[in-house]
């Protein structure tokens, strides 16, 4: 039998101290090529223009140019490469796209990903991203996206890994992974704090205390580093009143000093003269001055790099010292990329792998391990074998845009299987499928409702496919509300009078509240957005070839107004009662999510008995391990995710009610029964204190293991003595992963 098993665990470990700000020492190549080079030359390597921006092609045929972005296709890339040809030096160029779940073959979004729960999902899809991106012509990619997003409003929250520290840096380390074995280099961004801007506003200001910084916003970005990520990116956003593309805090001293990081930083595209319009550069001048001191080595589209910096050095506000330092670290990732020794490339060959069958194939099989099962009253999912009529409503069934997502690189939609095509090609001899939209994608008229519905009490299943259009989804796209959009919720009650079951097919990019809709709904299968191959793996789930194994990366409140909300919340003095009117609580929504992070459902049951800690004092040097006895009780083969949660019961300050430390997913057919084991450092079960020095305080801490973080309690452990790291800018932290195995079979 084929058993999955997934790393997760945090532990916080000395590591050898970084002296604050050092580079590696250049290689020969690089210490050549900076003696040969002009101050115009060495400028033009920290610039990186866009298509449809700055980009001029004179400053590359003269070598004053590090990279270009936004260049997809392979005959643009060719032609660029020629003109690089025609310069002095012929330094290579750096091809950057953001290639965030596919190049030509669309992978699901990568929150939808971290719904896998399974960082293997993400690795194998970046992986032929990267085929597809190489083949042609990049050599760099614009992710991963290391943001830890708490606040379902912004629209970004589809690119990262959720609001768990611990699995978004899991997948962001899976996905620059990915990107390195298919042949190019990865992008970390957008470094630090983005996912935690004020009312989930994008560009708005974050701001974030010194222990919540280090306990959760800074390990995903931290696991990425060491999973070898080549450039990282800065953000638009002010970090506690510091711009960060201003901050040498973040960029000098955490990211080279503490961590070690040997690559380039870039700025996101025109960061650099915003810096003037977060108050804190009187022009761009001071602006480039500002960045290039801190270590933003390489301008995306700002143009002030290119603008700015020779008069800066020539009249000695800025030492050219400075600027050899950040030439040498994009020399340096360039070389490291391989790019000195790249063959010649020939943009015709790109034809051979863009689309392939076996990336479309991939496409196909991983869509179908990030769909997360909400609810399915009566067992109405699968679609019974005796189901010879389907109505399918909704024109997001029939969208290939929508069924893309946003972020859609270089996908062709005339190639997209959607939802619609899908059932059509997956429904039995003799079942009919037929669609009507009710309403268009943005669904702001109820025009069509009657005759949708009218048509849909004809058949024995109505799929209704709702959620998002994918331009909701994304940069600039917060909302304010989290309902479903326009009259679709209408919609769907008009459909459930009609006495059919409905089955909701939701597309969205973010934690939806849904409470209007759970009433009518008999099953609601969250797909997020698939990609190329979505509507056959919705097709294939719907009718049971595959089982629904994903699990939320994210809390579903019940309503926009519990937001922020998250499973690791701190408790309160007053938990909230229904009888109580003095205790934290609404008066007009109940309390707790909608469906809890961790939830998932799917087409057979599971129990979990005889859960035991294996020892119940421990010292810093021990592991908390916890096994337990899974049995599938079902009729149909399903995977199982074993979720283990730990809450510090009295500390020096606040702890979260709970935090996961360790999950584990693995297969068991009918009947079968394993047992399985979860390991964790003890030293894993701290926290940041805001001098930045890390603490285990001595004491009890809570054990819950189950199927979410709504996960029972199952005993507790004492930690004597603690342990304690010095503050960060003295030693370094490392993030160790922790571990599932499984045992056997139970007695």
């Amino acid at each position: 039998m084929r058993i999955t098993i997934f790393f997760a665990a945090i532990a916080s470990l000395l590591a050898p101290i970084a002296t604050a700000g050092a580079d590696p020492a250049p290689s020969e190549r690089v210490r050549r090529l900076l003696a040969e080079m002009t101050l115009e030359e060495k400028i033009g390597q920290l610039d990186m223009p866009s298509h449809g921006g700055h980009y001029d092609p004179a400053r590359v045929a003269a070598g004053r140019t590090g990279g270009v972005l936004n260049f997809g296709s392979p005959q643009e890339i060719a032609e660029i490469r020629a003109l690089n040809a025609q310069s002095r030096l012929k330094i290579p160029l750096i091809f950057g796209l953001d290639v965030i779940h596919g190049y030509r073959t669309l992978f699901p979004m990568p929150l939808a990903e971290a719904a896998s729960f399974d960082p293997a999902v993400a690795e194998q899809s970046t992986h032929w991203a990267a085929v597809e991106s190489r083949a042609a012509g990049l050599n760099l990619t614009f992710s991963p996206v290391a943001d830890l997003a708490r606040d379902p409003r912004w629209g970004r929250i589809v690119e990262g890994g959720g609001e768990d520290p611990m699995l978004a840096g899991l997948f962001a380390a899976a996905r620059v992974r990915g990107f390195h074995s298919g042949g190019i280099g990865a992008t970390l961004k957008h470094f630090a704090g983005y996912g935690a801007v004020e009312g989930g506003r994008d560009y708005a200001p974050a701001d974030i205390s010194e222990g919540t910084l280090r306990d959760r916003y800074l390990p995903p970005y931290r696991m990425a580093v060491e999973a070898g990520v080549d450039v990282v990116m800065t953000s638009y956003i002010s970090l506690n009143g510091t711009p960060t593309t201003a901050s040498r805090r973040l960029m000098s001293d955490i990211l080279r000093g503490e961590w070690g990081f040997p690559g380039y930083v870039v700025s996101d595209m025109n960061a650099i003269p915003e810096i003037a319009l977060l108050g804190v550069a009187d022009g761009n001048g001071e602006a480039a001055k500002l960045a290039l001191e801190a270590g933003v080595d390489q301008d995306m589209d700002g143009e002030v790099y290119i603008a700015e910096l020779a008069g800066l050095v020539r009249d000695g506000s800025l030492p050219e010292a400075a600027l050899d330092r950040a030439v040498a670290r994009v020399l340096a990732t360039k070389e490291r990329l391989g790019l000195f020794d790249e063959k010649p490339f020939d943009p015709a060959a790109a034809a051979a792998v863009l689309g392939r069958a076996d990336i479309r194939a991939a496409s196909r099989a991983l869509a179908a391990e990030t769909f997360v099962l909400l609810q399915n009253k009566d067992d109405v999912l699968p679609i019974r074998p005796e189901t010879r009529s389907i109505a399918v409503v909704g024109a997001l069934a029939a969208s290939q845009a929508d069924t893309l997502g946003n972020n859609a690189a270089r996908a062709v939609p005339a190639e997209t299987v959607t939802v619609l095509d899908g059932l059509r090609a997956r429904a039995p001899a003799g079942t009919r499928i037929d669609f009507v939209e009710g309403c268009d994608t943005a669904c702001t008229s109820d025009s069509n409702f009657q005759a949708a519905a009218a048509k849909a009490a004809e058949a024995d299943l109505i799929v209704a496919v709702l959620g998002e259009p994918q331009d909701h989804s994304g940069e600039g796209a917060s909302r304010a509300s989290l309902e479903l959009p326009g009259r679709q919720t209408d919609l769907l009650r008009r459909l459930a009078a009609t006495g059919r079951p409905v089955v909701v097919v939701l597309l969205a990019g973010r934690p939806l509240a849904l409470s209007e809709a759970v009433d009518p709904a008999a099953a609601i299968l969250l797909v997020w957005y698939p990609g190329s191959e979505g509507g056959h793996a919705v097709a294939e789930t719907l009718f049971g070839d595959r089982d629904p194994a994903g699990r939320l990366p994210v809390t579903f409140p019940r309503h926009v107004g519990q937001v922020p909300i998250t499973y690791d919340a701190l408790p309160t003095a007053r938990p909230g009662k229904v009888e109580d009117r003095y205790t934290s609580r609404y008066l007009d929504v109940a309390l707790g999510p909608l469906f809890p992070f961790g939830h998932g459902l799917g087409y057979t049951h599971f129990t979990q008995s005889d859960a035991r800690i294996a020892a119940r004092r421990l010292g810093p040097d021990d592991r908390l391990t916890v096994s337990v006895t899974v049995a599938n009780a079902g009729t149909r083969p399903g995977r199982e995710v074993v979720q283990l949660y730990v809450r510090d019961v009295v500390a020096s300050r606040a702890r979260p009610v709970r935090e996961l430390k360790a999950f584990g997913k693995l297969l068991l057919e009918p009947g079968e029964a394993r047992e399985v084991v979860l390991s964790v450092p003890v030293r894993s079960l701290g926290f940041h204190r805001d001098d930045g020095s890390y603490v285990v305080e001595p004491g009890r801490f809570d054990v819950y293991l189950g199927s979410s973080a709504a996960a029972p309690l199952i005993g507790s452990v004492v930690v004597s003595p603690g342990y304690e790291a010095p503050p960060a800018g003295l030693s370094a932290e490392r993030f160790e992963a922790g571990h599932m195995t499984v045992i056997g079979k139970s007695p």
